[in-house]
């Protein structure tokens, strides 16, 4: 989860476009005027209620997972500061690519606890949906809802949207000792 934590904190720190969380949990904490991390959280606890017609346990680390995801976010953003150079934050978003889809694999396949999200993400694989299929529209909701909020898409936001959940696929079924 720190993984994904910091790879989330260097989407936003690169600003070229925040990935589709990031544009929700932005317009999220616009329209309620409350900060990005207490967005992110709230935005956790709310998803949570999807997990019910999915058939979706959660457990304590479910709940850690949302609080220390907001956590690390808001440590790592108020803690690094990314240069001026756009060649620089383009490679740094590629990274944060990288860091959110590995991060995501890790922490689900180790099947400890699913966030909200990706227990969302579980549960329509559970269905039949391939998980890179599921993660991608799931990304692509957030992103577009996100924006009818006020959040900022960007240059990197459709990458983002598009890329994690491939990523996701290909590196899970490496790390992936939940029970089969």
């Amino acid at each position: 989860m720190t993984i994904l934590g910091i790879g989330i904190a260097l989407s936003v720190k690169c600003e070229l476009g925040l990935g589709p969380w990031g544009v929700f949990h932005e317009g999220f904490s616009k329209i309620a005027d409350i900060t990005y991390g207490n967005a992110l959280i709230i935005t956790g606890l709310v998803v949570l209620s999807l997990w019910i017609p999915l058939k979706q346990r959660f457990n304590i680390g479910t709940v850690i997972n949302i609080l220390w995801l907001g956590t690390v976010v808001d440590v790592a953003m108020n803690n690094f500061d990314i240069t001026d150079s756009i060649p620089i934050r383009v490679l740094g978003v590629a990274f944060s690519i990288l860091m959110i889809g590995v991060g995501t694999s890790i922490y689900v396949g180790a099947g400890i606890s699913t966030g909200p999200r990706d227990g969302v993400m579980v549960g329509l694989e559970q269905r039949g949906i391939k998980i890179g299929i599921a993660r991608t529209i799931i990304e692509l909701f957030a992103l577009t809802s996100g924006w009818l909020m006020g959040g900022t898409v960007g240059y990197a936001s459709p990458f983002m949207a598009l890329l994690i959940g491939p990523i996701v696929q290909v590196v899970l079924p490496y790390v992936d000792f939940r029970k089969k």
